[in-house]
């Protein structure tokens, strides 16, 4: 058996989330904090991510508004899962991301990833502190 490794992040942010939700599921936001896309936020939608170095091509795998959002992440021969989890909490809301299916032999893109999300994340509160 293979050991698959994930790369989490959680953070408590200050926002409902109702708005964390829009930052996440809204094209528009989510290019603003991650990467160019075409998002739609329905289970079974294709979408790519976009970037100056390549793309990600995705596939919403659940969908359960302001709660839970789960997609394929396959990029450079890396194939994962994107799992956002969202609960309320009393500073606002306790948000989670995981991405697991890094094989043992990923370790540059298990690297990679724990470094960009934590990044992404910084982006993704800048971007909330600027949304209605």
């Amino acid at each position: 058996m293979t050991d698959v490794r994930t790369v989490t992040v959680a953070r408590e942010i200050a926002h409902p989330p109702e708005k964390i939700w829009r930052a996440l599921t809204q094209p528009h936001l989510i290019a603003e904090w991650l990467m160019r896309n075409d998002f739609v936020a329905k289970a079974g939608h294709r979408f790519g991510l976009h970037g100056d170095w390549g793309s990600v091509d995705c596939r919403v795998l659940e969908i359960e508004a302001n709660r839970s959002l789960s997609y394929t992440w396959d990029a450079l021969g890396l194939v994962s899962v994107v799992t956002w989890t969202l609960t309320p909490s009393g500073a606002g809301t306790h948000l989670r991301m995981e991405q697991s299916g890094f094989r043992a032999d990923q370790e540059q893109a298990y690297q990679g990833a724990k470094f960009g999300w934590a990044k992404f994340f910084g982006k993704l509160e800048a971007v909330l502190g600027e949304v209605e």
